[in-house]
């Protein structure tokens, strides 16, 4: 008997040798303020005791999300940044990659099309 937590809903985290993928789910959307926070606590807890080397957040089951997730995007660059890593962006739908122009924070992040494109990218910079 477990019960399913937001994060175990809502986002998905796999490791790819050194690099971990965060893969939230169209649920991010919809999420108050609140779930995000702790969605965000419970997937940034295991990439604190186990820093990647690389992250990746596939954002292709999203379509659209609003400040509190960016907030969360922003959250999962400072820790990654701390280990000296880099965070980089894959399946951003036409809106969030206009959203991500707007508020310029298509600068911070590369944007691939897929995370296989993105996988690669990792690791033709070994």
């Amino acid at each position: 008997m477990s019960a399913e937590s937001p994060s175990s809903q809502s986002f998905k985290v796999e490791r790819h040798g050194d690099v971990a993928i965060i893969t939230p789910s169209a649920e991010v959307e919809k999420m108050s303020e609140m779930l995000i926070q702790q969605a965000a606590q419970m997937v940034l807890a295991p990439l604190r005791s186990d820093p990647p080397a690389g992250l990746i957040i596939d954002l292709s089951q999203v379509s659209y999300f609003g400040s509190v997730f960016i907030s969360f995007l922003l959250r999962c660059h400072m820790l990654v940044k701390k280990h000296g890593s880099e965070v980089v962006l894959a399946g951003a739908s036409e809106r969030i990659r206009e959203l991500l122009h707007l508020t310029a924070l298509d600068t911070l992040w590369a944007l691939y099309d897929s995370r296989e494109e993105a996988l690669e990218q990792f690791a033709s910079s070994d």
